[in-house]
């Protein structure tokens, strides 16, 4: 039996630190049929250097190198296009692999029903030098991560470690890939792809996650950055998707902890806009 392709989507921007432990943790996976794509978006240190240099005898090894930064979101989509895989994983270049990672999502994935379309787990994490900070389940213990119909959970809550997702090719087809408007893109992901697919949850660490001090999820906590923009853009797409009572008191709520994130930083008009759009959901 031929095993479905994952296609793997690692994406470098200045990781030269980190990209070929990142590479080597896809060539090194127990599952068989994967295929590896590298994506350097215009990196400013020697990361492209180190890919060749890594991928110089590896033929099977897709690289893109792109001439001008276009952002995590932008890189993707490029290299979506060019997969083949039934299954894609969209792996950071700081990020690692365990050896099993995909072959346990992918018996996981197969053995649940076909409304399942996104499969994550818990994760291992580690500091620059590789050294272990403890797990994600720690801070978010397995009895309290949803499965199945997470939509409304996703609007109300952070529990997904997003380096962690295995992802069916159909559910990123359906979204027509990441929004390339927005600065990051892992939390309108869940939105858009809980409203219509299942998410099943692997209590097992299948990925090192690295915390580091530069990384964009410290950067997003500043007044007038892109994320804190790109989180109103997706508040504003859950309030067209939701359905229910229960999806709309939890956007109300995501709105009042936004709110108050944008007083603390000073940023007084994107809170005015909050206030505009809580205004139209209670009218």
């Amino acid at each position: 039996m031929i095993s479905p392709l994952v296609s793997v989507i690692c994406l470098c921007y200045n990781h030269e630190k980190y990209v070929v432990e990142a590479m080597q943790s896809v060539i090194d996976q127990t599952y068989s049929s994967v295929e590896l794509i590298v994506v350097d978006d215009a990196s400013t240190d020697k990361s492209v250097q180190v890919i060749s240099d890594f991928l110089r005898d590896r033929n099977d090894v897709k690289f893109i190198q792109l001439e001008q930064n276009s952002g995590n979101c932008a890189a993707f989509n490029k290299a979506f296009g060019l997969s083949s895989g039934s299954y894609v994983v969209d792996l950071a270049a700081d990020d690692i692999l365990t050896p099993g990672r995909i072959e346990e999502g992918m018996k996981a994935l197969q053995s649940a029903d076909d409304n399942f379309g996104v499969q994550f787990s818990d994760a291992q994490l580690i500091n620059d030098e590789g050294e272990s900070m403890g797990l994600h389940s720690d801070n978010y213990p397995h009895a309290t991560i949803p499965q199945g119909d997470i939509y409304r959970e996703v609007i109300a809550r952070y529990f997904i470690l997003s380096p962690t997702m295995l992802i069916k090719r159909s559910v990123l087809e359906l979204l027509g890939g990441y929004d390339e408007q927005l600065a990051y893109e892992d939390f309108d992901f869940w939105i858009r792809s809980s409203r219509h697919f299942k998410y099943l949850y692997i209590p097992k660490p299948l990925v090192k996650r690295r915390i580091l001090n530069d990384a964009m999820s410290r950067r997003q906590f500043v007044k007038g950055s892109e994320q804190l923009r790109s989180t109103f853009m997706v508040c504003r797409k859950i309030n067209e998707l939701n359905e229910t009572k229960e999806e709309k008191q939890a956007l109300i709520s995501r709105i009042r902890y936004e709110i108050k994130t944008c007083l603390k930083l000073f940023d007084f008009s994107l809170a005015a806009d909050y206030f505009r759009l809580l205004k139209d959901i209670k009218a």
